[in-house]
């Protein structure tokens, strides 16, 4: 990789797996034409991002993660018409455009996402967007690497906020939440009768919740193994809460719907035997959509005749949700009191990022926001 270098700025730096962040000097390359400088302003923290400290994403390090940027522009691409300088922006996942699925409006399904967003550590033709004391290192991830001070975003990446909006409480928008509350309002299509149940109430599963609850279900059912999740949940909008260690989730379930079962279910765990207990708790007909990220070759352990009912179960990536059009729409929620993203903030600074992954991962914090 090469790069041309004209700004400096501070970033966490991931030197190798499960070591901690460093915070340093980065270099920024040139802007190209169809790209965007964000001054940051804050970054949520996100599953994604641990699974590159942990290793279990090969993105290249050492590099800079950071996916659910926040920010104000500060300059942008000669060919970029959209964007203006000053915007209030939220960074979302990369896609190419011109793909079967960009074109009918599915970019979640781009057919370069996986090398856009997770794997190159570079743009699409190689070169780098950060260097470490002259030398490229990983960067542009989702097209932004937002664990600093600035970052270089893709045009298509970038989504224009309303100039009011709070971008401190924003961040999660573009991921996290995004990828909960568009698993139900996109891929489950839930809508008012349902009998509905979120497995797993972190920061997307409750995203879930509150879109589940927009819809107006009979019955909306969180479950996990936190209790203060679980009260959480209910203060969203779950009309029931089930803690997993406690009780058995199907017969639970099948108690609360007299029998018949879930119309729909939504599984983020990524844990095959919770992925199988929400499909036996579906009734006829019922759909199951999972959006847990487990290793690869990981299997959900399925009965067949238990699904011949017309049971279905489908994978989901982002919620199948276009950013530049749910990302205002979820704003405009948070605008009005009915996406309450406060009660699952926690804020840390660029220099507590350690500390923020660690509350993550033990389920200390719901939802992390670096502000910068």
């Amino acid at each position: 990789m090469s790069t041309g270098t004209s700004t400096t700025t501070r970033a966490a730096v991931l030197s190798a797996p499960r070591t901690s962040f460093t915070v340093r000097d980065v270099e920024l390359a040139d802007l190209r034409e169809r790209e965007v400088l964000v001054r940051m302003v804050a970054t949520g923290v996100c599953h994604t991002d641990l699974g590159v400290w942990a290793g279990g994403i090969p993105f290249p390090l050492p590099g800079v993660v950071g996916h659910e940027g926040a920010g104000v522009v500060e300059q942008v691409g000669s060919a970029v018409t959209a964007i203006a300088v000053g915007d209030k922006v939220v960074l979302s996942y990369a896609s190419c455009g011109d793909c079967p699925a960009c074109l009918d409006g599915h970019p979640a399904y781009c057919a370069t996402w996986l090398p856009r967003n997770l794997f190159a550590g570079a743009r699409e033709d190689g070169t780098a967007t950060l260097s470490l004391d002259g030398t490229p290192i990983g960067g542009h991830f989702f097209a932004q690497s937002s664990f600093a001070q600035h970052a270089i975003a893709e045009e298509r990446n970038v989504v224009v906020v309303r100039a009011d909006a709070d971008l401190a409480s924003l961040a999660p928008l573009g991921c996290g939440v995004m990828t909960g509350f568009g698993s139900v309002w996109n891929a489950l299509d839930v809508r008012a009768g349902a009998r509905v149940a979120v497995f797993g109430a972190g920061a997307v599963g409750l995203s879930g919740v509150v879109a589940a609850a927009l819809r107006e279900p009979d019955l909306l059912v969180a479950v996990d193994v936190v209790p203060e999740r679980l009260e959480l949940a209910l203060g969203l909008g779950a009309t029931h809460a089930i803690n997993g260690r406690e009780e058995d989730a199907v017969a639970r379930i099948a108690e609360l719907t007299g029998g018949a079962g879930l119309t729909h279910a939504f599984d983020t765990t990524g844990v095959p035997a919770v992925a199988r207990s929400a499909i036996e708790a579906l009734g006829a007909r019922g759909h199951l959509v999972t959006c847990g990220a487990p290793p690869p070759g990981t299997d959900i352990p399925v009965d067949f005749q238990g699904i011949l009912p017309g049971k279905s179960v489908s994978g989901v990536t982002m919620g199948d949700a276009d950013p530049k059009v749910l990302v205002p729409q979820l704003v405009d929620l948070v605008a009005a009191g009915r996406l309450p993203l406060g009660r699952l903030v926690k804020q840390y600074k660029l220099s507590e990022l350690d500390e923020a992954f660690a509350d993550m991962h033990h389920g200390t914090t719901v939802k992390p926001v670096i502000v910068h």
